[in-house]
């Protein structure tokens, strides 16, 4: 088995997403080979144009539900990073097969072609959303029972759930992250990109779903690949399992100050859709122990607060705060 810290040639499912285009560039500069396998159902090769003719990159517009062709993509490689999934978790509650054909039977067609090319190694983003309404405040990873309020979350569930069913039968080995709410540039979803479209839109008026008394740990891009590198160079386990976020969370009502104070409006006129959850699924109050991180040596660098706004203006097209990068 090649060393942690050897180039090597890696595999990117949702590679042209918002996380995973991140972490292709990430990939590419520590000098690993990249092949991004990604169906651009929600990814864009926007993100990736920079990296398209490189002879270290490889990009194939391929759906992880053909079976054939991801097998055949697959071969060749030492390690999978899997982020290729549905992203959309109220539409997958209108289109109910979506989560199960794009999360988990998408993740075992993956499982399945690693086996069949004899590669062990696995990346595996998963979500907070598992947690549902935590059981326990702030939610540690042996938390339970488990019980998703949103098909999402139960897909990813299941995923996690076959992952350690091949690590045991197969000599897979897997880091499984369970992100909180990640952002930075490019996101095209999200609270955060929802308040600046609708306010672009109509800057006078900004329609907040439930009550916007919801609130949730933010943390920016950077922060969440960079947690994914720590753990996986500092742990061995056969399979494991982390939460990544920030140990700080954001009120609704306070995103919304803050698009409104970083877009310079004034006298926008806050309405309210009233209830707890904004969307069926959605869970209201969320924040994650990262204890099991923190003992890795790994943080968030900014509080849940200070991600929100500089996401605001990497979205925006302004610079970080105390910096000259957008």
């Amino acid at each position: 088995m090649t060393s942690k810290h050897e180039p090597t040639k890696q595999f990117v499912t949702g590679g042209a997403g918002f996380i995973g285009s991140h972490l292709v560039e990430r990939l590419l500069a520590e000098g690993n080979t990249v092949t991004v396998y990604d169906n651009l159902s929600t990814g864009q090769t926007e993100r990736i144009k920079g990296l398209l003719g490189k002879d270290e990159f490889t990009f194939v517009e391929a759906d992880l539900l053909d079976n054939a062709t991801l097998k055949s993509a697959m071969s060749g490689h030492d390690f999978v990073w899997h982020l290729g999934a549905n992203t959309d978790i109220l539409g997958g509650g209108q289109d109910v097969d979506l989560d199960i054909k794009n999360c988990t039977l998408a993740t075992h067609n993956v499982l399945e072609a690693m086996r069949t090319h004899g590669i062990s190694r696995l990346i595996f983003s998963s979500t907070s959303a598992l947690y549902g309404d935590p059981p326990v405040y702030p939610a540690p990873e042996n938390a339970g029972p488990l019980r998703p309020i949103s098909l999402y979350g139960a897909a990813k569930l299941a995923c996690e759930g076959l992952v350690s069913a091949y690590c045991h039968l197969f000599g897979v080995q897997a880091w499984m992250f369970r992100f909180a709410n990640v952002v930075g540039a490019r996101m095209d979803h999200g609270v955060i990109f929802d308040f600046i479209q609708k306010l672009k839109r109509n800057p006078s008026e900004l329609e907040i779903w439930a009550d916007g008394q919801g609130q949730k740990p933010f943390f920016l891009v950077e922060d969440c690949i960079e947690g994914m590198f720590c753990a996986y160079r500092n742990t061995d386990d056969w399979c494991d399992v982390f939460n990544l976020g920030t140990g700080t969370t954001t009120r609704i009502d306070n995103i919304a100050e803050i698009v409104i104070e970083e877009m310079g409006l004034t006298d926008v006129d806050i309405k309210y859709t009233g209830g707890r959850r904004g969307f069926p699924g959605d869970v209201p109050k969320l924040l994650l122990d990262l204890t099991k991180m923190k003992r890795l040596g790994w943080q968030a660098s900014h509080t849940s607060d200070e991600a929100v706004r500089i996401a605001a203006r990497r979205l925006l097209g302004k610079s970080d705060l105390g910096s000259d990068n957008g």
